[in-house]
């Protein structure tokens, strides 16, 4: 899909909104342009007929033409903002849609520029449905007003079509610099957004170590560089704005003189002056209106070409439409990715195993491996889940089958139990927020599990946001769960109770633990060493403490 694409399918899916709008846009436009021709002939007709009846019915065809141009305007503007408000939101959410889906997008954009695109580019891609109707019914004014001079006297309203013509050849040249200018403002100005975005999620672990600083002054450096080209956008959107204003006046003017010119030379009746005075100060406003649309026509553009960005971008891969097979077994055999090279192993079905990772990077390729983050064709080996391999499975079904929770606790703005339970359909809560011991936060506040919480957690200590994630995987109770790090924010005595909890309530689930903690590798039926990238060893915990140095050394604290 392209830019060009998306702007075709706003403007077909909008058809019926915008014709009834442009029509009555176009009606508010006719009528004012009526408006000082309607004065123009009262002046005509009062000056020769000096009747007080055609006066009064002069200023009730007046009140008639004010009536409709209000009217015209209240409801055209309404229809069009509605379709454009809709349409908007149609983008947005198609957009995020492509930002959430499970399946990674190969897209060289941050979830900061999605944001931008999901907001700001959506709405001014819509207001395409604004700037068609506004188009037409301006040239549907300039047509009129130059119809009507023209009848007075062809010299003006041939003027008014030639100066119309001539400011538009100028103006949609400046347009494509706007248009330029603006696609590279929004692409930096997203590129700010991402930048505060990755800074706000590791904001502690950079005051931690005292990068802060040294992050602050690197956001400092992108937004200049989105400053630096706003003002530039500003700067053409200014030269624009006076050169439209400074052409429509000269047209204006130069009617205004020619009519006076006409006049003195008897040419045209006072009416007509006065007509055509009339008809030059009103044509300022839809000049105005039909030169500026331009410039939104190409930010509409460079916005559905962002969109584009998003929309077009192929899928990593192409999930199956199979689901597992009944039961939890996980079978992972000769994957070599990333730091693993050629792993094997299997889980029974309700077997609870313990994966000890000597180095985090094993551990961490394992995750994505198993999460579907990276796609089935990208490495040699295959990953089965209920005996079916991942290339196989639709995304949905791997999701309701496997969850795999990462290290990182991932929390959302709300309460307690919609990050536990976001579906509102979980059945386990009780039995998750007991066995991640999560009973002590929700004990501490008097709203318990309905007490907010921050955007990304701000309000919870390293410790409750993890044990808040675990209690999440916990409510899901999928067939097959992997744990990757899950108690490393805790202390050692609630990581013994957390151990115990995990291994009573998944009994008879599958269930894979990336840790190297004593507590869930003690409570794990059998423990599989993972060191260079495949499993070197496997056996009881306490067998392995007796019987392996290397893992004594690698788990004991």
């Amino acid at each position: 899909m392209t830019g060009a694409a998306i702007l075709r399918t706003a403007l077909r899916r909008n058809a019926g909104a915008m014709a009834a709008g442009t029509a009555l846009m176009g009606l508010y436009q006719a009528a004012e342009t009526a408006f000082p021709i309607a004065l123009g002939l009262i002046v005509e007709h009062t000056l020769r007929d000096r009747s007080p009846g055609a006066l009064a019915v002069a200023v009730a065809a007046l009140a008639a033409i004010i009536t409709t141009v209000s009217f015209s305007w209240r409801f055209g503007m309404r229809v069009l903002q509605k379709a454009n408000t809709t349409e908007a939101h149609r983008w947005r959410v198609r957009v995020a849609a492509c930002g959430l889906r499970p399946v990674a997008r190969d897209v060289d954009l941050k979830s900061g520029e999605i944001l931008t695109i999901a907001a700001e580019d959506a709405d001014q891609t819509a207001d395409i449905i604004e700037v068609v109707p506004l188009l037409i019914s301006s040239l549907v004014a300039v047509l009129v007003a130059a119809v009507a001079l023209g009848l007075a006297d062809v010299r003006l309203g041939l003027l008014v079509i030639a100066g119309t013509a001539a400011i538009l050849t100028v103006l949609s040249v400046m347009s494509r610099r706007i248009g330029a200018s603006t696609r590279e403002h929004q692409t930096r100005v997203a590129r700010a957004g991402a930048k505060v975005a990755d800074l706000i999620t590791g904001l502690r672990p950079l005051r931690g170590f005292g990068g802060n600083h040294a992050a602050f002054r690197s956001y400092r450096a992108v937004s200049a560089e989105a400053r630096h080209q706003a003002v530039t956008v500003a700067k053409a959107n200014g030269v624009y704005a006076g050169t439209a204003l400074a052409l429509n006046a000269t047209l204006a003017a130069a009617v205004t003189l020619t009519a006076g010119w006409l006049a003195f030379q008897g040419r045209v009746t006072i009416g007509e002056l006065v007509m055509a005075v009339g008809l030059a100060q009103f044509i300022m406003e839809p000049l105005k209106l039909f030169s500026e649309m331009p410039k939104y026509v190409m930010i509409a553009r460079a916005s559905a070409d962002r969109m584009a960005l998003v929309l077009a971008a192929p899928p990593v891969r192409t999930p199956g439409s199979g689901r597992p097979d009944p039961g939890g077994d996980l079978v992972v055999d000769g994957v070599s990715h990333g730091s693993l090279d050629g792993l094997t192993f299997r889980v029974a079905p309700g077997e609870f195993v313990a994966v000890a990772a000597y180095r985090p990077r094993d551990a961490a390729d394992l995750a994505s491996v198993l999460a579907a983050a990276v796609p089935p064709d990208a490495y040699p080996g295959t990953v089965r889940v209920g005996g079916r391999p991942l290339a196989d499975l639709s995304v949905e079904a791997l999701r309701e089958h496997l969850l795999v929770n990462p290290s990182g606790a991932e929390i959302f703005a709300g309460t307690l139990r919609t990050n536990i339970d976001p579906s509102g359909t979980a059945t386990r809560v009780p039995e998750a927020v007991e066995a991640s011991l999560l009973t002590d936060v929700v004990a501490l506040h008097r709203a318990g599990l309905d007490h907010p919480v921050h955007d990304r957690g701000a309000n919870l200590s390293g410790g409750q946001r993890q044990r808040l994630s675990l209690a999440r995987a916990l409510a899901a109770d999928p067939a097959v769960l992997v744990l990757h790090d899950p108690t490393t924010a805790v202390d050692a005595v609630t990581e013994q109770l957390i151990a115990r909890n995990l291994a009573t309530l998944r009994r008879g689930r599958t269930t894979v633990v990336l840790t190297t903690s004593p507590p869930l590798l003690s409570a794990a039926d059998r423990v599989l060493i993972l060191d260079t990238g495949t499993i070197t060893t496997e056996g009881p915990h306490h067998h392995l403490l007796t019987e392996n140095p290397p893992y004594r050394t690698a788990v004991t604290r």
